[in-house]
């Protein structure tokens, strides 16, 4: 096992009027892993977060930070920044968890690398970070219904019918995270990726 440590970040917006939007489903992720791990999210007021530390795996597995930036997500990066370099964490060991408008409800995409497809959260970390080039868990939303505009339609709630099956499915993306972290992107991509 690596000596590496690993930041993994769920991005959304803070507040509980955020908190069942389709935006915060990566953080919905990284608060599902450390409650697995029975860990708690402390702040981190010099980093803009909350950090919970864990071993992802087992008790001597994979060293992780994981991490709910205070900002809002179109802000994200800066923390996310800040955190890297707190943690000294290489760009190969840091996951980021989020939404994704261009996959339908529920589909994972685990991937390294790539542009911000427009999604203002991953424009933030690339411009923080000066690079794409880091690991990405994207969840699918699905398209806006209609003409709706993607800015409002990230910001609302996820509809009955999404409620029902969101646990499983989050329940999913955090298997996948903990796959990517212990056993490699080429596993959990051939696991997860549907």
């Amino acid at each position: 096992m690596s000596d590496a440590t690993w930041l993994v970040v769920g991005l959304g917006n803070p507040g509980p009027s955020y908190a069942t939007t389709r935006h915060n489903v990566g953080r919905l992720v990284v608060e599902l892993l450390a409650e697995r791990l029975g860990a708690s999210f402390k702040a981190h007021k010099r980093r803009h977060a909350d950090v919970a530390e864990v071993r992802l795996g087992d008790a001597q597995g994979a060293r992780a930070v994981l991490a709910r930036p205070r900002s809002y997500m179109n802000e994200s990066g800066g923390s996310v920044a800040s955190l890297r370099d707190f943690y000294t964490v290489d760009n190969e060991h840091l996951v980021v968890v989020h939404d994704e408008l261009d996959l339908t409800f529920g589909t994972l995409r685990l991937k390294q690398g790539g542009g911000d497809n427009g999604h203002n959260g991953l424009r933030s970390v690339r411009a923080a970070l000066g690079t794409g080039e880091f690991l990405r868990v994207r969840f699918g939303i699905g398209r806006p219904p209609g003409r709706m505009d993607p800015s409002a339609f990230v910001l609302k709630p996820f509809s009955p019918s999404e409620r029902t099956d969101l646990p499983l499915l989050v329940d999913r993306a955090a298997d996948a995270v903990e796959a990517l972290v212990v056993d490699g992107l080429a596993y959990a991509q051939n696991e997860y990726n549907g």
